[in-house]
């Protein structure tokens, strides 16, 4: 396992990023739009060698006394599971939920692609080229993301249907592929080593065949587009959660780009609603980042209802105990999926998928809800509270503790929490999660 530094290393590897707002990156490690987001990688790699994580995020000692990242380690019991999920969770738990793409989740990618490969009896040689693959990631704790393929607006809307595809063929020989188009949507791209696309359309076209191929982020024709950065103020205190998450989820071009035979697969048409799918795992992993902000969400409103003095409140009581239950509902639900796994035709276990619905269908349905409660707990003051740099005047300060402080806490420590409040449920980044969730999960439906 490599240490944040060798991460932060590989990203000065000649990769091309437009962030759109922003134009060219020359470094995503110092650029103020991908520093931050950077940091919080290298932050995740290191804290495999942090001693007060290391029972968290390791396995346990084997024969030779070696461990391993959990998040690395693909589950083949019910007990390894219930360990990865506790990884997993620990891990969102700090961030809030707002990392929904690590290291660990692209170990994920290549265990489902895996699963997919052997599910439809490919030739030995490409499941053997796919474990290669796996392995090569738990070795290296290397930064896999995947798209499924679909393609940008223009291409949708070409005269003719044969253009309307993402992928184009260019040639192929027995050395490997090149393929050119452009695909939507990556998660974390400026920030992922290796990019796994699963093309919706046959290549060639007419031929009944889906190719997917895994590509580095830095090979020659590759483009990564981003969105813009979510908004935020240049104050830390103000965007206590923005101003460190914004994982800038991309656009993919590719134009004449070659891919190795090994790391090109005969898969399918990606169907998440297939009962063991590629994404059978990510969801996992997505449902444990939404309760990790659900949870967050609970927290702040617990914080509030002390610190803004609502603690006998009738309809503040009824607003928490309605947060707690979809909360502990959610929880429930993933806790059953780890006790009743699905064994997979590649002997690994699969978080029950009936278990993981409910878990999903329960934080999509409760989510908008449980962030107008939040808005709603503190009153007018979650819209006027102030910076801690106002406080910087005398004057000011003292009229500012005057209207904010009392009841135990002082102005700054009251303002804290609430800007901390609006940018889990009124920001730019919240408005991000929210919209990514709707797209690229599936959303409830």
């Amino acid at each position: 396992m490599r240490t944040g530094a060798d991460y932060r290393e590989s990203l000065r590897d000649g990769r091309d990023v437009w962030v759109m707002g922003e134009g060219r990156v020359e470094d995503v490690t110092t650029h103020p739009a991908t520093s931050a987001m950077v940091d919080e990688y290298v932050a995740w790699y290191d804290r495999h060698f942090d001693p007060d994580w290391q029972d968290t995020l390791l396995t346990p000692p084997g024969a030779n006394g070696q461990r391993q990242p959990l998040a690395l380690t693909p589950p083949k019991t019910s007990d390894d599971l219930r360990r990865l999920g506790k990884a997993i969770s620990a891990v969102h738990f700090i961030t809030g939920g707002n990392m929904t793409h690590t290291p660990g989740y692209g170990a994920l990618i290549a265990l489902g692609m895996l699963n997919v490969l052997t599910r439809l009896n490919n030739s030995s040689e490409e499941i053997a080229a796919a474990e290669a693959y796996r392995a090569s990631l738990a070795g290296s704790g290397r930064f896999l993301t995947f798209a499924g393929g679909g393609p940008s607006i223009g291409t949708r809307l070409r005269q003719e249907e044969s253009e309307r595809v993402a992928l184009r063929l260019v040639s192929e020989s027995a050395e490997g592929i090149v393929i050119s188009g452009k695909v939507q949507m990556h998660t974390s791209t400026p920030f992922a080593e290796d990019l796994l696309i699963t093309g919706r359309d046959e290549l060639p076209p007419g031929s009944g065949r889906w190719l997917w191929f895994i590509v580095p982020v830095n090979a020659p024709g590759i483009r990564v587009v981003a969105r813009r950065t979510a908004a935020r103020h240049k104050n830390p205190f103000l965007s206590p959660l923005s101003s460190r998450f914004d994982e800038l989820d991309s656009l993919v071009w590719l134009k004449d780009v070659f891919i190795p035979r090994e790391r090109v697969f005969t898969a399918e048409r990606l169907n998440q609603n297939r009962r063991q799918s590629l994404t059978s795992w990510l969801i996992w992993h997505h449902s444990y980042g939404w309760l990790a902000k659900a949870e967050l969400t609970l927290g702040l409103a617990l914080s509030l209802t002390e610190v803004m003095g609502l603690r006998e409140n009738p309809a503040t009581i009824e607003q928490l105990v309605e947060l707690t239950v979809n909360v502990q509902t959610t929880r429930t639900c993933m806790t059953a999926s780890e006790l009743d796994p699905e064994m997979t035709d590649s002997g690994y276990a699969l978080p029950g998928q009936l278990h993981l619905a409910s878990a999903g269908i329960n934080t999509l349905r409760v989510r908008q809800r449980m962030s107008e409660i939040l808005r709603g707990l503190p009153g007018s003051s979650l819209v006027n509270a102030p910076a801690d740099t106002d406080f910087a005047d005398p004057e000011m300060a003292a009229e500012l503790e005057d209207a904010f402080g009392g009841g135990g806490y002082t102005a700054l420590q009251r303002a804290a929490l609430l800007q901390l409040a609006w940018d889990q449920v009124s920001s730019g980044l919240e408005g991000r999660e929210a919209a990514f969730e709707s797209h690229a999960s599936g959303g409830l439906t």
